[in-house]
């Protein structure tokens, strides 16, 4: 498998950017990490990074799903912040009120902006409300439409958002911290073994039940938190069931398992296959988009349309093998791609009294 591109530093390497998501703490995921990985790298090459997220403005609890918090009606105290921060280059991140609202900004204005593409939102509005796939993905091209470039986690990924009508997809990998993730000793865990574990949102878009209904030897950890917790945990009693854990705990959690097991049918990427991965604990997943993109080595992890044959397969991998082939990833290399997609912004206008923002009607 060949290593993650490195992208060449922009020509003009400080920039102000302005980074807008609805996804940021207190969720614990994926896109959260990456997310923050990426402000961090940013500043350690010499940009200003302005992160406008929903903690920052008045905010409710997303309907089942608590720790999702939601910004309704943040469009003009964001666009006075923008304003006032004038930033030199624009990325939306997410699709919520958040994006919406800076969406709206940017196109009124004329200013160029780039998105992401994180979270199989149509499918996940599928599962839990019945809206119908098309309907999800008619928005997702309208939201990114506008977009100089919309940045995905893999090539495969380009590919689908090509075939489903978005004009221009462009790769951002991702990256796991291979410091913090290590391989450890096994001890961390006081239970019967071999132990399969799995880290992550705790949400029916996860197809938790895949996994906890398979009958497997030793101990099924779930580490994460969610709206279907209650539910899993009375139906699956003999499972473990953590909440969340993070930094240091996390990282010797995941190192004190076997076997990794991700069994959602939904990610685009699937950040903690590599944060496993790179604590030598091989992976068994379903051959879907999210698995097939991460696990390019046999050696690495076992991808069946029977879970249970792929974990049981799993446990015969070398974990040496695993946090080499982990090693080949590098948060360094996955922002420097970020940042050679930005669109710069030229000069912008003076700014509006707030007042005018409260009679303006978007393009």
């Amino acid at each position: 498998m060949a290593a993650v591109p490195s992208a060449a530093p922009m020509e003009e390497p400080h920039l102000k950017i302005a980074l807008i998501t609805d996804a940021w703490r207190p969720q614990i995921n994926g896109v959260v990490t990456t997310l923050q990985k990426t402000c961090e790298h940013l500043r350690l090459f010499g940009h200003t990074v302005e992160t406008f997220t929903p903690d920052q403005f008045r905010n409710w609890p997303c309907p089942g799903y608590r720790e999702i918090r939601l910004a309704i009606g943040c469009g003009p105290g964001l666009r006075k912040r923008l304003r006032e921060f004038q930033p030199e280059a624009v990325h939306i991140a997410t699709e919520g009120p958040l994006g919406l609202a800076a969406r709206q900004y940017c196109r009124s204005e004329g200013i160029p902006y780039t998105t992401s593409f994180h979270t199989r939102f149509a499918e996940y509005v599928n599962l839990r409300l019945g809206v119908p796939l098309d309907w999800g993905y008619a928005f997702l091209r309208w939201f990114h439409a506008g977009s100089e470039r919309v940045m995905a986690a893999t090539p495969a990924l380009i590919d689908e958002l090509r075939q489903r009508g978005f004009k221009n997809p462009v790769l951002w990998s991702r990256g796991v911290e291979v410091d913090l993730f290590r391989p450890r000793g096994k001890t961390f865990l006081d239970a019967p073994r071999p132990i399969f574990l799995y880290t992550g949102r705790v949400a029916i878009e996860k197809n938790l039940d895949a996994f906890l209904s398979l009958d497997l030897p030793g101990t099924k950890y779930i580490v994460g938190d969610g709206p279907q917790r209650e539910e899993l945990e009375k139906k699956y009693p003999d499972a473990r069931f953590t909440g969340y854990k993070l930094g240091e705990e996390l990282a010797q959690t995941m190192a004190a398992a076997d076997v990794f097991v991700f069994p959602s049918h939904t990610d685009t990427f699937g950040l903690v296959m590599l944060e496993a991965l790179s604590c030598g604990v091989p992976v068994a997943a379903f051959p879907v988009r999210g698995p097939l993109d991460v696990i390019l080595d046999g050696k690495a992890g076992r991808l069946d349309q029977d879970l249970q044959k792929a974990s049981l397969e799993a446990l015969r991998l070398d974990p040496a093998h695993c946090r080499e082939y982990a090693l080949q990833y590098a948060w360094q290399n996955c922002v420097r791609q970020f940042e050679s997609h930005l669109a710069h912004i030229g000069s912008q206008p003076e700014p509006r009294p707030v007042a005018w923002w409260r009679r303006h009607s978007p393009s």
